[in-house]
Order: C-alpha cells, then structure tokens, then sequence
C-alpha cells in the first residue's frame, strides 16, 4: 500500500536539525569514522541535507542510519 504523508514529502533536513556544538561533534564522528575528512564534517546551519548527502555517501549507510548516529552523537 502507497501512502502520501507528509512525512515521505519531507527534505531530510526536516527529519532532523543539527543543534549544541558542531565543532565537538564533528570530532567525535572524525575520531569514530577514520575514513571521514574534515571536508566530510563541513556544515553551515540550515544545509543539513549537504551533510547528509556527504555523510551518506563517504559511510556508505542510508539517511536514517546517518540521523540515528547524529543524534546519537550529540546526546553524547
């Protein structure tokens, strides 16, 4: 079954908005992902889907696991 929600229609940045201190984050996900540079973590308030995208990519997993190790992440 198909379903139009909202929630389908929604950009990723609307699943989740990036907050507290960018800088410790960024490093904490350096230390735990070698592969990622700091080109990788690079991130301006309101362009989470850039990050997104890059996280996305460079780690290879989908948007929810990107978000759950975010949020995981900043509640760190």
């Amino acid at each position: 079954m198909v379903t139009n929600s909202k929630e389908d229609k929604r950009k990723p940045s609307e699943y989740y908005i990036i907050s507290g201190d960018w800088e410790k984050q960024s490093k904490v996900l350096l230390e735990r992902f070698p592969n990622l540079t700091s080109k990788d973590v690079r991130f301006k308030t309101g362009n989470e889907t850039d990050l997104f995208q890059r996280l996305v990519n460079k780690l290879n997993k989908n948007l929810n696991e990107i978000i759950y190790i975010l949020k995981a992440n900043q509640e760190a």
